[in-house]
């Protein structure tokens, strides 16, 4: 008797759980959608066309904080950027990523710190189904609405689709979204672009993608 009044009681706090989650998470993620504009910008790398886009719209005037998750390298965005003239001081750059998951799961503490409730992500036209479930499943599971821009791209980008992988990257992100909820570490390895040193980098050997023209 003791066994299943304990067990019984256990059921009542995950399912008392599972719906203040539920019903905190719902609630943020409607408040996220009924923003007209999003409150930050997550760029996925990949390819250099996403980083000459974004430096393009901040020219332009685009002036939410973006994140950068392992792009081109620190010197070549930096060069973009300076070359279309736009401001360095709202971009940061985050490398501890090696696939769309980690994209995810390390922009989620800076956008948390940033008080994100709706994030565009930037990605290109290969790359974006699977980026726009994932970021649903490990963003959406934290209150973040997710919006995606798709960048026209030429030749091959780096972020190539397989079914499989698909799949297996899904399961991954319903299981962390679980873990995430009380732990959940931040990259190590983030700082702002106005940051780079490129007298250091000037030293030292780096290549860009050909088509960012920095050659």
């Amino acid at each position: 008797m003791a066994r299943q009044r304990w067990q019984r009681w256990v059921s009542l706090l995950l399912l008392l759980l599972l719906t203040s989650w539920g019903i905190i998470t719902g609630s943020s993620l409607y408040r996220g959608a009924q923003r007209p504009n999003p409150d930050a910008i997550l760029m996925l790398g990949g390819s250099i066309r996403r980083e000459m886009y974004l430096a393009e719209q901040v020219a332009q005037g685009l002036s939410q904080p973006i994140l950068i998750s392992r792009g081109s390298p620190d010197p070549c965005i930096r060069r973009l950027f300076e070359q279309a003239a736009a401001p360095l001081n709202q971009v940061w750059l985050e490398t501890c990523a090696f696939s769309t998951f980690d994209n995810f799961r390390y922009s989620l503490p800076t956008l948390q710190s940033w008080g994100v409730r709706r994030v565009r992500v930037v990605t290109s036209g290969t790359h974006v189904i699977r980026a726009r479930w994932l970021g649903r499943i490990m963003l959406g599971g934290h209150g973040i609405w997710v919006e995606m821009v798709s960048v026209p791209e030429q030749g091959v980008p780096g972020n190539q689709e397989r079914p499989l992988k698909t799949a297996l990257d899904l399961l991954r992100g319903l299981g962390w979204v679980v873990i995430s909820q009380v732990y959940n570490p931040p990259c190590a390895s983030l700082a702002p672009l106005s940051a780079v040193d490129m007298a250091l980098w000037d030293r030292l050997t780096y290549t860009c993608e050909h088509q960012g023209q920095l050659d």
